[in-house]
């Protein structure tokens, strides 16, 4: 596929500098572009790059250098590539139908333009809508629900009942609706408690590789409309994850936790259960959250405290040896002098 530069800006809704009849068949960065292709500068401290770039054209911030080179001007060149790598590279390929291989119960409900592959296996009660692609190796349980436009990559599994809705990915060996970590104490023993409620995923949501959410005790584990998860995460029963919120990788959300819109989560971050995070907030890379945090700030730590006071406080770590042999150094001194005052009042 090739475009014109007066085409794809039209597109992103940019403005042209030089020739709009350029045409652009393909993207690269500024140091592997090359003649009939579009590179972008999202960063400034890489705007010397341009210059030398053998793209036939450049998609810049608003305001920048063309350096002699075609260009569109865009107010976020980076989110602006991102349409373009979907418009030039992403294609999906047409449905193919239930393919040899695969399981499928009788009676599910199969929307048209979808594609099962071998080796999934989708049990009774399923409804599936239109263009959803299953990859080798799922396993869809009885009475899940999946809207349009779902994939679902290798091995991933949804248990009994669960909900995904419209234009959902999945990648390979997530698991949705795994029973939740539940027991009850039972003399020296425990009691597993029946976890009996299900996971509702909404649309346009995005879930890594060999992550967990597990289904509800008795009600939903919700994750909000747009929402974007890393691999490797652990969201736990009865937890309702709010719209639009990015949770990085290794990051564990204990039981019947509230998360507002639009929160981030660093690596690895901590949170206990039973809790509330308001609207906006941002977790940094191994936060602890050990209790409600109000809507609309920073922080990092733990316990997690707010992010400019952790980064004081982490400038002082490594010094802390030092302090340490000072003060004791002073304590040795103020006894001295102790001593020495202690000595001339008894004289006087």
């Amino acid at each position: 596929m090739k475009k014109t530069l007066a085409e794809i800006a039209l597109y992103l809704g940019g403005t042209v500098s030089g020739d709009g009849e350029t045409l652009i068949g393909g993207l690269a960065t500024l140091d592997d572009a090359g003649e009939g292709e579009l590179t972008f500068l999202a960063n400034p401290k890489y705007a010397g790059k341009v210059a030398t770039t053998r793209a036939s054209a450049v998609l810049l911030p608003e305001g920048g250098n063309p350096q002699g080179h075609h260009a569109i001007f865009h107010a976020n060149p980076y989110l602006a590539f991102a349409k373009l790598l979907t418009l030039f590279y992403v294609c999906a390929p047409p449905g193919a139908g239930i393919l040899p291989g695969a399981q499928v119960a009788e009676g599910v409900r199969l929307g048209a333009g979808g594609t099962i592959h071998p080796g999934a296996t989708v049990a009774a009660g399923v409804v599936i809508g239109e263009r959803v692609v299953l990859h080798p190796g799922v396993v869809l349980y009885p009475g899940v629900t999946l809207g349009d436009d779902v994939t679902l990559h290798a091995n991933v599994s949804v248990r009994s009942g669960c909900r995904i809705g419209n234009r959902v990915t999945i990648h390979d060996g997530t698991v949705v609706g795994s029973d939740g970590f539940g027991y009850a104490p039972d003399g020296p023993g425990w009691y597993k408690i029946p976890q009996i409620g299900i996971v509702v995923i909404e649309d346009d949501v995005e879930i890594g590789s060999n992550s967990v959410i597990d289904r509800a005790a008795l009600e939903v584990t919700r994750i909000g409309r747009g929402t974007k998860i890393d691999n490797l995460v652990q969201i736990a029963h009865n937890c309702v994850i709010g719209e639009d919120c990015m949770i990085v990788s290794q990051v564990g959300i204990s039981g019947s936790t509230q998360v507002g819109n639009h929160v981030i989560m660093g690596g690895q971050v901590g949170v206990a259960g039973h809790l509330k995070i308001g609207d906006n907030v941002m977790l940094g890379a191994k936060a602890g959250v050990p209790g409600n945090v109000a809507a609309n700030q920073i922080l990092s730590g733990t316990p997690c405290i707010p992010h400019r006071d952790w980064l004081k406080a982490s400038g002082v770590f490594a010094k802390l040896p030092e302090m340490r042999r000072t003060m004791t150094a002073l304590e040795k001194r103020v006894a001295e002098l102790e001593a020495l005052l202690a000595k001339d009042a008894k004289i006087s």
